[in-house]
C-alpha cells in the first residue's frame, strides 16, 4: 500500500519544480464527518477526506506579471511536476494581471510539517444519545424531524517562493433541523453553529422547534407591506455577510457599490449604519477564529493571488455606524489611497448597550413580525445593495410582547445597509448559523435585531 506524501512535502516539491518568477503552493487537507436523519429516522453517517494541491505560477516581474492557477487531487510527489507545468502554461498564456505585485516576504511557522488533524463520527458522541430520544418523542407526537449535522477540520498549508510557510487548522460545524407538524400542516427550522459540538444542546433545539410549531396552529392574516421585523441572528448574518462581500475598496472607488461617494471616492469616514453598530473581523476572536494570513487560489474583487502570505489582522469595518475600512488588496489600496486591509474569514456585529436574546426582543415589541430565516437571496440593484429573497419556515405575529400566531411566508425587498440603519432594538451578539450562506461563510457572530419598516413585498407559498 502506497503511503501518501505529507502535505508540507507537496508544497515544497511544487516550489522546487517551479520555473517561473514566482510560485504559490496551497494544500487543503479536509476531514469531514456528517450525520443525517429524515422522517424521525437516522439515515446516513459518513466520513470524507479530501486533499487538493493548488499551484499558482507567477510569470514576470512586478506589475508586469501574469498568474496561472491549477488545482488537482495529488496522490504522489511524482504528480506534482505536471501540475506545476500546467499552471505555468496558463500563466504564460495570460496577459499581465492588474493586481500584480511581488509576493510579500514571509516567514516559516514552526508547525508547518505537522500532519492535518482528523474529524470523525466521534465528534457527535454528545449528540447521538439525545437525538435518539428526540426522534422517538417526535414519532409519538406525530411530528417529523429532518436534520443534518456536519463537522469539518480543514488544514491549509501555504508556501510561497518569497519564503512564506504557513499552516492553519480551521474547525467548523453546524446543525440544521426542520420539524413538520402532523400531516405536514406546518414546518419550521432552527440551526446552530459550533466549533466542536460540545456547546450544542439538542433539548434546547427541540424546545425551539416545538414552540414554533405550536405558534403555527393559529393563522393570522397579514397583508404584504412594511412592518417592524424581528430578525433572529441567522437572518442578520445572511444580510450582513452579503454587505461584507460588497465592501470591496476598488468597486466602491469606481462608483459601483453603495459604499461609493456620489462625488467621487468612497464613503470611508462617513455614517452608513445605525451609530450603535460596530462591524469587525478578528482572526483571533475565540468564538469563531480563522486564519490571519491571506491564502487564495484565485484573484477576485476582494483578493489577489499576489497577496498570498500577507498578514490579515483584525479590522473594524464599521465603527459606531461610520464606515472605517473597506476590503483592500495591495493593488486596490494603491488606487484608493486607503490602508491595505485584507479580507478576514469571520464577521462580528456588536450593538452598543444591547442585552438579552431573541425572546427578550419579542417581549419588548408591541407589534411586529418575527422571522425564522431567509433564503434564496439575490441582488436586484448593486448600487443600492437592494436584495430580494424569501422568508422560510415561519413568520410569526407578535402583539403586546407575545407571539399570537403565524402569518404566511413573504418575499422581501431590502437593503442590508438600509436594515442596519433602521435598528429599533437589539439583543446580545452570539455565534451564529447563517442559513443561506453557511456553506460559503460559516464564521459569524450576530445579534437579534428589530428593524423598522422591513419591506415584505408579496406573499410567498414557500414553506
Amino acid at each position: 500500500m502506497r503511503i501518501p506524501p505529507a502535505s508540507d512535502a507537496l508544497v515544497e516539491r511544487a516550489l522546487a519544480e517551479s520555473g517561473t518568477t514566482g510560485c504559490v503552493a496551497i494544500v487543503e487537507d479536509r476531514h469531514l464527518a456528517n450525520l443525517r436523519w429524515a422522517d424521525n429516522t437516522l439515515t446516513t453517517n459518513g466520513r470524507v477526506h479530501e486533499r487538493t494541491l493548488t499551484v499558482v505560477a507567477l510569470d514576470g516581474e512586478g506589475h508586469d506579471a501574469s498568474a496561472g492557477a491549477v488545482t488537482r487531487t495529488v496522490r504522489s510527489l511524482d504528480e506534482v511536476a505536471d501540475l506545476v507545468h500546467a499552471a505555468e502554461d496558463v500563466a504564460r498564456r495570460c496577459g499581465p494581471e492588474e493586481s500584480a505585485r511581488d509576493l510579500p516576504p514571509g516567514e516559516s511557522t514552526t508547525d508547518f510539517s505537522e500532519p492535518a488533524p482528523e474529524s470523525g463520527i466521534e465528534v457527535f458522541a454528545g449528540l447521538t444519545g439525545d437525538l435518539g430520544g428526540l426522534l422517538d418523542d417526535a414519532r409519538a407526537d406525530r411530528m417529523a424531524l429532518y436534520g443534518y449535522a456536519e463537522h469539518t477540520l480543514t488544514t491549509t498549508y501555504l508556501g510561497t517562493s518569497a519564503g512564506t510557510r504557513h499552516r492553519h487548522v480551521q474547525p467548523s460545524g453546524f446543525l440544521s433541523m426542520t420539524a413538520k407538524g402532523p400531516g405536514g400542516s406546518a414546518s419550521t427550522w432552527t440551526g446552530r453553529s459550533t466549533l466542536d459540538f460540545a456547546d450544542v444542546d439538542l433539548n434546547e433545539v427541540d424546545v425551539d422547534l416545538r414552540r414554533k410549531l405550536a405558534w403555527s396552529r393559529r393563522r393570522v392574516d397579514v397583508s404584504p407591506g412594511r412592518y417592524p421585523a424581528i430578525l433572529p441572528p441567522t437572518a442578520v448574518a445572511d444580510l450582513t455577510v452579503y454587505a461584507y462581500w460588497e465592501m470591496g475598496g476598488l468597486a466602491a472607488h469606481e462608483g459601483r457599490t453603495v459604499f461609493a461617494d456620489p462625488r467621487g471616492g468612497t464613503l470611508v469616514g462617513r455614517q452608513v449604519l445605525d451609530p450603535r453598530l460596530t462591524l469587525r473581523s478578528d482572526p483571533h476572536d475565540p468564538r469563531r477564529p480563522c486564519s490571519d494570513v491571506v491564502a487564495t487560489a484565485a484573484s477576485n474583487p476582494l483578493l489577489s493571488v499576489f497577496d498570498n502570505g500577507l498578514t490579515a489582522p483584525a479590522v473594524t469595518w464599521v465603527d459606531q455606524g461610520r464606515l472605517a475600512a473597506l476590503v483592500q488588496t495591495r493593488y486596490s489600496a494603491g488606487l484608493t489611497g486607503l490602508p491595505v486591509t485584507p479580507g478576514v474569514d469571520n464577521l462580528l456585529l456588536d450593538v452598543d448597550g444591547a442585552t438579552g436574546g431573541l425572546d427578550d426582543l419579542v417581549a419588548r415589541t408591541d407589534r411586529g413580525l418575527l422571522l425564522t430565516s431567509l433564503w434564496y437571496i439575490r441582488e436586484v440593484d448593486p448600487q443600492q445593495m437592494l436584495l430580494t429573497g424569501l422568508t422560510r419556515d415561519g413568520v410569526f405575529v407578535v402583539e403586546d410582547g407575545e407571539v399570537v400566531g403565524a402569518a404566511t411566508n413573504f418575499r422581501f425587498n431590502e437593503s442590508p445597509v438600509g436594515c442596519l440603519s433602521r435598528v429599533e432594538d437589539a439583543g446580545a451578539t452570539v455565534p451564529t448559523f447563517g442559513r443561506e450562506w453557511v456553506e460559503y461563510f460559516p464564521r459569524t457572530a450576530m445579534p437579534p435585531l428589530r428593524v423598522a419598516d422591513f419591506h415584505f413585498s408579496t406573499v410567498s407559498d414557500a414553506q
